[in-house]
Formats: C-alpha cells, sequence, structure tokens
C-alpha cells in the first residue's frame, strides 16, 4: 500500500497484551493511526519469564525498539534439557541466533516487564482501557466494535489480538473453543539467591521425569530472578485449579533436591497455577477488514516457548504484508498465507510436548518452519 494510504489507515486493535501492544508499535511505525482498547480497567505485571527467539529480536531492531527490550531481558546463548536429577539429555544454541547482521541472542523477559515497556514506546491516547468489546460488525470496508458501556468505533482495520477467548474470532471466524491439553501450569517467580546455587548462567533448563512432569528454569538475571514453572499432567480442567504447596512438593518428587526445596519455599500468595489449554487451527483469520493476530489466531501449548514470539512475528507479518500489497484486501489474505503455515506446524509440535524417553533435539521445529 501507498504510504499515503497507510498514513490514511484507522485501525483498532481489540486486546492490549503484548500481541496487541507490539502490532500496534509495528504499524504506528508505518504511519497508520491506530488506538489499542483493552477490557481490563488496569494493565498489571502479571505472569513470569518469557524468550523471544532470535528472530523476534531482528524484528525490535527493525522497529528500532531494541534497546529498551535490552535494558529489561537476559540474553541467553542455549537451550538444555536434562533429567529429573540433572543428567543433560540435549544442550542446542538458540536456533538463528547468527542468522542476522548482529548476533541476536535470544532474550528472556518478564511478561510484565515486556507489556509495560511496549506501552510505553506508544503515545499515552493511543490505549484506552477499561474497553470490553462485546460485538463486532463487518461492513466489508470497515469494522464497528461494540463496547459494554454502549460506545462503538469504526476503523479500517480491525485486529483481534483478544486471546485464546477471542471474541472477535468467535464472532467472525470460527467457533473453536479452547481444547484442554491435560496439564496443570504452576509458575512463580523467585529470587536468585533462593536457587541453592542453580541459577549459574543465563541460559534456560527443562528438567523433566518419566512421569511427565517438567520444570522450566528461565534466569532474569537483570532482575537477579528466575522464572520456575512446574508443569505436571492433570485431568481437572478448570481454569484456575486450586493448589497447595505439598500438591507442588509431591508433583516434584524424585527431582534434584534444590528444585525441590525451590518448590517447598515458595511462596504461594505469588504463584499463578492456570490449567494449559490451546485451540484446533482456525481456516481463516481474515476478512477485507478485519484480521486475527497471536492466541486469538493460532493460541498454542507453551512447551515450545514459541506463543509470544508468534504474536509478535505476526505483527510483523502483517505490517510487511501492508507494505506489500496493493490494497487492505490483499494485505490481509498475504498475511495469512505468510503467516498461517508456520503457526500450524507449531500448533502442531507443541501439542507433542516432551518425552525425557525420546527427545532428539531441543528445538523440533527447526525442520518445519522458516
Amino acid at each position: 500500500m501507498k504510504s499515503s494510504e497507510l498514513a490514511n489507515l484507522e485501525v483498532a486493535i481489540v486486546g492490549g497484551g503484548y500481541g496487541g501492544a507490539v502490532a500496534a508499535v509495528a504499524l504506528s511505525r508505518l504511519g497508520a493511526n491506530v488506538h489499542v482498547y483493552e477490557q481490563a480497567s488496569a494493565i498489571l505485571q502479571v505472569g513470569a519469564g518469557i524468550g523471544l527467539r532470535p528472530p523476534t529480536v531482528e524484528l525490535f531492531r527493525r522497529w528500532e525498539i531494541f534497546d529498551a527490550i535490552a535494558a529489561v531481558s537476559t540474553p541467553s546463548d542455549y537451550f538444555e534439557i536434562l533429567t529429573a536429577t540433572g543428567e543433560v539429555i540435549q544442550r542446542e544454541e538458540w536456533p538463528k541466533i547468527h542468522d542476522y547482521a548482529q548476533v541476536n541472542k535470544t532474550r528472556f523477559i518478564h511478561r510484565g516487564d515486556f507489556i509495560d515497556t511496549l506501552l510505553k514506546l506508544l503515545p499515552g491516547d493511543m490505549v484506552h482501557i477499561g474497553h470490553k468489546m462485546t460485538a463486532i460488525e463487518d461492513r466489508g470496508e470497515a469494522a464497528t466494535l461494540t463496547f459494554a458501556d454502549g460506545k462503538k468505533v469504526t476503523a479500517d482495520l480491525v485486529i483481534g489480538a483478544d486471546g485464546i477467548r477471542s471474541v472477535v474470532r468467535n464472532q467472525l471466524f470460527s467457533d473453536n473453543q479452547p481444547v484442554f491439553a491435560g496439564a496443570h501450569a504452576h509458575r512463580a517467580v523467585v529470587s536468585s539467591g533462593d536457587t541453592y546455587g542453580l541459577d549459574v548462567d543465563d541460559n534456560l533448563r527443562l528438567y523433566m521425569d518419566d512421569r511427565g512432569t517438567m520444570i522450566y528454569f528461565l534466569p532474569l538475571r537483570h532482575r537477579n530472578q528466575v522464572s520456575f514453572d512446574i508443569t505436571a499432567l492433570s485431568d481437572d480442567d478448570s481454569w484456575a485449579p486450586e493448589v497447595t504447596r505439598d500438591d507442588l512438593v509431591a508433583l516434584v518428587d524424585g527431582f534434584d533436591e534444590r528444585l525441590v526445596n525451590i518448590t517447598r519455599n515458595l511462596d504461594m500468595d505469588t504463584v499463578t497455577s492456570r490449567a494449559v489449554f490451546d485451540i484446533d487451527p482456525v481456516d481463516t483469520w481474515h476478512s477485507d477488514c478485519v484480521a486475527l493476530l497471536g492466541d486469538a489466531a493460532h493460541a498454542m501449548l507453551h512447551h515450545q516457548g514459541q506463543g509470544a514470539n508468534q504474536a509478535i512475528q505476526d505483527a510483523g507479518g502483517l505490517a510487511d504484508a501492508l507494505l506489500e500489497a496493493g490494497s487492505l484486501r490483499e494485505a490481509l489474505a498475504l498475511y495469512q498465507a505468510t503467516r498461517k503455515p508456520d503457526t500450524d506446524a507449531l500448533q502442531r509440535i507443541s501439542r507433542e510436548s516432551w518425552d525425557a524417553q525420546s527427545v532428539r533435539t531441543a528445538f523440533p521445529e527447526k525442520s518445519s518452519i522458516k
């Protein structure tokens, strides 16, 4: 699209998480008039750590926001998979770390820090909190959003970045509902000094036993903290299961005693427990004026650590499509055609989880995505 067309493009993004926020950064860099609508009354620092992969980091360089992200993140060289008692199964350098003009290491960041940093890059009047979307009307050349307070907003392009329970997706494109993965994830952030010497460098470690229990140990060295995640099988599909300290300690029975001690000493008020869900692949992500992005389009399990990365790469793919195509309609078709093969593959691979007896590579996606 021409620069003049992009400058006149009115964009409404539904959802103020990292997918929506990074899409706002990418599209505002093109000159579009972007507004983000978030249903929460405040965007809080919640969650734990995530890893931003080298292709994602390259997008940050393109958008000239790398320095801001680097200031609140920790660079990592490799990913290590170990048995429950600490024997190394696989250790591999992050894919594509040397594929760019500058070395792009994977960077570990707290979800809250990431969203906060992105929002600080946006003008204050671009983000509208307390806006819960209840309906969307696709009129072909534009779409109108209706919010819970009755307010209406019309935009040339609406981006549904409203998560795994996306209202945009379910009203316009698919009735796919979250699919329970038969597991719970229990997450907390702990001080590096409370890890019994396990926080030795800046690299991700995954410990796993033969019962399907996994511990993700992700350093946040810039915070002097570690993101600590216990993922274990469960038949309970309640969205936010209730667990006790004894429940968590029982899950890690047989693991390295230092991991057991970390678990035993967790501040339970800071532990977030969630059932693990994804969605089946969505056939169509877009109309002529509405597009899905991130979890709304392709929510995936966390085993490959790709959820946030793919949302960010969606934003990059959408921005590139808008620049390359001759019209908005063509751009949205190109966006889906470019991005969907990779996310379909990652949804499938992420459902395979990990098996301590059959790990052949730390990065099974290398042969399936670009």
